[in-house]
Order: C-alpha cells, then sequence, then structure tokens
C-alpha cells in the first residue's frame, strides 16, 4: 500500500510539473503571437488554438497536483464544528462521491477521445489540429485525479491524513 501512495504522490507531481510547463509555453506562444502579428505584421493561425488546448490540458493534467498540495478552494465551516468521528464520516463521504464522478468522466472522456482517435477528427482551422491529442488531456487528467483520491482516502481509512487536515483538538470529541 505504500507503494501505491508514494507511487501516486510521485505521479501527482510529475503532472504538476507538467501543467505548470504547459501554462509557460502558453505563455511564450502567446508573446511569439504578439510579436508575429504586431511587429511582423503577418497572420497566425496556430497559435490562438494551440494555446487554448494546452491551457485545458494544464486545468486537466494539473488538478491531481492540486488535489495532492489541498490547493483547492475548501471551506471548512460545517468540518470544524464535527467531533472527529463525524469529520472523517463526512471526508469519507464527500471523497468517495468526488471519485465516483471522477471515474464517470474518466470513463466518458475516454470514450470520446477513443472517437476523435478511430473517426480521425481534425479541427476545423486552418492548422486542423489532429482532436484526439489534445482530448486525450480529459481521461488522462481524470485517470490520475481518481487514483489521487483514491490515495487519499486510503489515508484518510489508515490514519495518515487527518480529515480535512483539522487536527483532532480543534473540536468536540466524540
Amino acid at each position: 500500500m505504500n507503494y501505491f501512495i508514494r507511487f501516486i504522490t510521485v505521479l501527482s507531481k510529475l503532472c504538476g510539473i507538467a501543467s505548470a510547463l504547459m501554462i509557460f509555453l502558453s505563455v511564450l506562444v502567446v508573446m511569439q503571437m504578439i510579436w508575429v502579428r504586431y511587429v511582423l505584421v503577418e497572420s497566425s493561425y496556430w497559435q490562438t488554438e494551440f494555446v487554448t488546448y494546452l491551457l485545458i490540458a494544464a486545468t486537466f493534467i494539473g488538478s491531481p497536483y492540486v488535489l495532492l498540495t489541498r490547493g483547492h478552494v475548501n471551506v471548512d465551516l460545517i468540518p470544524i464544528f464535527l467531533s472527529h468521528r463525524k469529520r472523517l464520516y463526512l471526508a469519507l463521504f464527500s471523497s468517495c462521491l468526488a471519485l465516483a464522478f471522477c471515474l464517470l468522466i474518466t470513463w466518458y472522456g475516454y470514450k470520446f477521445w477513443l472517437e476523435a482517435w478511430e473517426k480521425n477528427w481534425h479541427s476545423d482551422s486552418i492548422w486542423g489540429v489532429r482532436l484526439w491529442i489534445p482530448y486525450f488531456s480529459m481521461p488522462f487528467g481524470f485517470c490520475v485525479l481518481s487514483l489521487q483520491y483514491l490515495a487519499d482516502i486510503i489515508n484518510l481509512l489508515l490514519g495518515r491524513e487527518m480529515p480535512f487536515g483539522i487536527q483532532q483538538d480543534l473540536a468536540g470529541g466524540d
């Protein structure tokens, strides 16, 4: 079990690095597009579509890292007033619900990607990118996010993490 948790932690961190690099590359491509359009007075035909797909991919692929580092917005008004046991149940319930949602999106994202692959879909732009390439980020990102949720659930069950990151002594007892 420890190997699984460590593997998912490393994978989520790699996804975070990949996401940051995608955002950085997007900034570079936007700067290149501005240079081409306003300094060289030439048209740009692939940059906008490339940046759009890359930022969407960065969002999907970076989501496991956000979950790993608890970087998402978290409202802890209810959990802070619950006992440790009730907080644990709430954390398990919400994590299992989120895992089910992520697995559903992984499955339908995979079906969508596979259809784009099998039917050789291309974008309608001049660039005509093969759509299976940008579409791959959805099932991949949600698959790793599902694995990160599974690792979080295991950590909660084994007592390695406190529910919602709230220490036991802040709320009332069981």
